[in-house]
């Protein structure tokens, strides 16, 4: 095997078809299809639609992704593909595309864990790993905080969301407030307007209590909750609801939380570098805070430029071109999908 294998990703877990392609530590494609805009009249991800998408998706996006990188499928080394956690029918279309491409090719099938591969991409934008390394992870189904000393080998769970995860509370104060669907990304705009000092929303978990029994841990539904009932109130008063504020504010207490307890947990580790990934990533405010607070203490910031902390199959394609690299062994032909595999079963 060369040391640096060529390595084709799949990725299908919630509403993105993503196909990546790897050379070692070099990206050569980055395809993605979303079927956001199919779910946005629901005002959340429908998985039978989802699933839909990624059968239709799936051959032109590998064929898309083939020829941006201007290579064969016959030339490529070996496949790696999502197998959890995520939406089962979802994971399904990919893990058998997989399992059809390796099979055909005579190449080895690696299954990987989503949230691995979240952690894995960033050696497209930063280059090798720190082992260990103190990865929070954001998206709209997790909220995690990781202790990693190896990403294909190891990743140990410091804490993670009791409830709703940050993304999801984000997509659910963004309706409260008439905001289109993915919440995130309108938040975010229209936060820029507001002021985040505005409205004294909740911060869970956070208390001396709390602290001791959920030091690490995180909780949304309150905060969402809390911003629900503002609204309301506001609302039945016959007073305007101030959106931007409201945003802005909102968006203060979930970044607040989800940066302090990322610090705390890199010093209690004894880890002098933060890696943040998934799809809240790419919020501007988060960003912000986070690069603020790690100056601050001494902690050098890792987070991916905002392409890469979306779902894409480029995160798999790394994961999988790591795992080749350090000769980890493949997974068999009889690779099942996990909708709910635990964050600790970095393959599959």
């Amino acid at each position: 095997m060369s040391a640096d294998p060529l390595v084709l990703g799949i990725e299908t877990s919630c509403d993105e078809t993503g196909v990546g392609i790897m050379r070692g530590g070099t990206l050569l494609a980055d395809s993605v299809a979303s079927s956001v805009d199919q779910h946005a009249r629901f005002g959340g991800v429908v998985p039978e639609v989802a699933s839909r998408a990624h059968l239709e998706a799936m051959v032109p996006m590998i064929d898309h992704a083939c020829e941006s990188a201007g290579v064969r499928l016959d030339q490529l080394d070996g496949i790696a593909v999502t197998s959890g956690p995520g939406l089962a029918g979802a994971l399904l279309v990919g893990v058998a595309a997989a399992k059809a491409l390796a099979t055909s090719l005579g190449v080895p099938l690696y299954g990987v864990n989503h949230l691995s591969s979240h952690v894995a991409v960033d050696v497209i934008e930063h280059g090798p790993l720190p082992e260990p390394v103190v990865a929070l992870l954001v998206s709209g189904g997790h909220s995690n905080l990781l202790l990693v000393p190896d990403v294909t080998r190891e990743i140990r769970s410091l804490g993670a969301t009791m409830d709703d995860a940050a993304g999801e509370a984000f997509d659910k104060v963004a309706r409260v407030l008439g905001l289109p669907f993915p919440g995130g990304p309108h938040i975010d705009r229209v936060a820029r307007e507001g002021s985040a000092v505005a409205i004294d929303f909740p911060r869970a978990l956070t208390g001396a209590g709390a602290v001791q029994r959920h030091r690490f841990d995180f909780s949304f539904s309150g905060l969402k909750t809390a911003v629900a009932r503002w609204v309301t109130l506001r609302a039945q008063n016959g007073e305007s609801v101030p959106v931007a504020d409201v945003a802005a504010s909102f968006q203060e207490a979930v970044v607040d939380v989800l940066t302090a307890k990322a610090v705390a947990a890199c010093r209690d580790s004894g880890v002098d570098h933060l890696l943040i990934g998934g799809g809240v990533a790419a919020n501007s405010r988060l960003r912000h805070v986070a690069a603020v607070r790690c100056e601050r203490v001494g902690l050098q910031l890792r987070v991916p430029r905002p392409g890469l902390c979306t779902d894409n199959g480029a995160m798999v394609a790394a994961w999988g071109s790591l795992a080749m690299s350090a000769g980890r062994a493949p997974s068999s032909n009889d690779l099942a999908v996990d909708s709910s595999q635990p964050v600790e079963q970095i393959r599959g």
